[in-house]
């Protein structure tokens, strides 16, 4: 199983990013997928969440900046970011909780990961 993100890249304060993220190999099923972020001598932390039925989840930092949302038929799933600010800058990751084929239970699996930078 794979997970590829894209899109990253370097945007002026208040520019709009959108990143990707395709999941591909033997996959029966994916549950939640979901964008975390981690700033250069910070923990990695959530920035949003999408269940397989649409339901999202944001954390407070992104809230009304930021959308997620996927397309069950590509594996895929997006995070849309507007009004970006320079605390947005981190290398973004995306993350989907999948069943492979032939397996019985759900395991979390992580992207290489993508730097944002937003310039002041």
């Amino acid at each position: 199983v794979q997970l590829v993100e894209s899109g990253g890249g370097l945007v002026q304060a208040g520019g709009s990013l959108r990143l990707s993220c395709a999941a591909s190999g033997s996959i029966f099923s994916i549950n939640a997928m979901g964008w975390h972020r981690q700033a250069p001598g910070q923990q990695r932390e959530l920035v949003a969440t999408i269940t397989s039925g649409g339901s999202t989840n944001y954390a407070d930092s992104v809230k009304g900046r930021f959308t997620i949302s996927r397309d069950n038929a590509k594996n895929t799933v997006y995070l849309q970011m507007n009004s970006l600010k320079p605390e947005d800058t981190a290398v973004y990751y995306c993350n989907a909780h999948l069943l492979i084929h032939g397996n019985s239970w759900y395991h979390n699996y992580w992207g290489q990961g993508t730097q944002v930078t937003v310039s002041s």
